[in-house]
């Protein structure tokens, strides 16, 4: 779990504008994962959480208790901020408060939440999303900021509005309404320009969901312009699940492991990534059987 510094820092920075960039997990070894190989954040993917926790697509099936409980499992096993899809809080204003209590005593060091209707839908799958009206996201955005205890512990108000204008006029209301960053879905910009616009209208660190045309098509100094933060949601995703089908494919056809196309981690790396190292000097120090029981016998 992050420390109190790292998450005053990591907030201060993201308000500031200077960028950060998440890799977006799934659970407690894909974040584990991410920060081995040197990531400084990352992100729960709510489309992630929903494919590997229960097999369904992301429209909000999962409740609020189960995402809950892998953001819990994430954030004990790293030492880095958590940034949590909370999808539309699972509810109404009143909901939207327990919703953000109960993610920041897990100790998230920051919540998205979006303007869609509940059950949402997923913006890079549906073909239409229904939102709220601005006025009553409005009040679940200064609900959300009203019931966090932490004043580190960051909001992100996502718009899925599907126009520039509309996305502006609503982003703005949030961060009137005490958003620390706006974030627009991909769908409703389809260039750097557009982002440029959307963050000098609104006047806050953006948000971006690094995925389709901005995944491709953004530089670096260009995210670093706008952005507060920069997850890139579904690369775990994605390549976990193209090397499962890919090895399950050529494992069931070979009956045998001669042939993966993609290479296993070594027992050996596996157990030293995991932990099994330390589990076994405590067990050495705490099991009784594994413990010389002579200098406690004679005292």
């Amino acid at each position: 779990m992050m420390t109190p510094e790292t998450k005053r820092a990591f907030a201060k920075a993201l308000r500031a504008g200077d960028t950060r960039i998440a890799a977006g997990c799934y659970d407690a070894m894909s974040a584990m994962m991410a920060r081995k190989a040197g990531f400084t954040a990352v992100m729960t993917s709510g489309f992630a959480v929903s494919a590997t926790q229960l097999g369904f697509p992301d429209v909000e099936l999962y409740t609020m208790t189960e995402n809950l409980g892998v953001i819990r499992n994430t954030v004990n096993a790293v030492d880095i901020p958590v940034i949590a899809d909370a999808d539309t809080g699972y509810g109404n204003a009143i909901n939207v408060m327990r919703t953000v209590r109960e993610f920041e005593q897990a100790g998230v060091a920051a919540l998205i939440l979006e303007d869609q209707v509940a059950p949402k839908r997923c913006p890079a799958a549906a073909n239409r999303l229904e939102i709220l009206p601005m006025e009553e996201n409005v009040a679940k955005i200064r609900a959300a900021v009203e019931a966090r205890r932490d004043p580190d512990t960051l909001i992100i108000a996502r718009t899925d509005a599907m126009t520039e204008d509309a996305a502006i006029a609503r982003a703005r209301a949030y961060a009137a309404a005490g958003a620390d960053l706006v974030q627009p879905i991909s769908r409703t910009f389809n260039d750097f320009a557009g982002l440029q616009r959307f963050r000098k209208a609104v006047d806050k660190p953006l948000s971006l969901q690094v995925f389709g045309w901005l995944e491709k098509d953004l530089t670096r100094p260009e995210i670093r312009e706008v952005a507060g933060l920069a997850c890139y949601p579904l690369v775990a995703l994605m390549t976990a699940a193209q090397a499962l089908q890919d090895n399950f494919s050529r494992l069931v056809a070979d009956e045998g492991t001669a042939a993966l196309p993609h290479p296993q981690m070594s027992m050996a790396d596996f157990k030293t990534f995991i932990g099994f190292d330390e589990i076994e000097q405590q067990q050495m120090r705490f099991l009784l059987g594994e413990i010389d029981q002579s200098p406690i016998l004679a005292g």
